[in-house]
């Protein structure tokens, strides 16, 4: 049996991750290694943002979903914050109060989706 892809533990609400992505990536992917989903929380950060470099992941409605696969992510994995400050990533109505990282294991193919 597959481990659920979001738990409690998971989940950040109500908290301040910081006022930009690199901030909130890195409290989320911190969420994800201290659950024993991912080695290297740094590796899992930097991927995501590499990514929100090629494009941005913020969609209207205050909703950023940045997204990494990396190796040192164990398990596919959702982490979530619903954020007391909001931070900028990309959308077109503004910045993001609900923030969902997905972590992918290298080489998976679509069961984080």
């Amino acid at each position: 049996m597959s481990q659920q892809i979001i738990t409690p533990e998971l989940v950040l609400l109500d908290g301040d991750a910081g006022a930009d992505a690199d901030s909130v990536i890195a409290a989320l992917a911190g969420l994800v290694a201290n659950a024993g989903r991912c080695t290297d929380p740094a590796e899992l950060a930097e991927a995501a943002m590499a990514r929100e470099r090629k494009s941005a992941t913020g969609i209207p409605g205050g909703i950023a979903i940045p997204h990494a696969r990396v190796a040192s992510v164990t398990t596919a994995t959702l982490a979530m914050a619903r954020l007391t400050r909001k931070a900028e990533f990309g959308a077109p109505d503004g910045p993001a109060d609900i923030v969902f990282l997905i972590a992918a294991p290298e080489g998976a193919a679509g069961e984080h989706m």
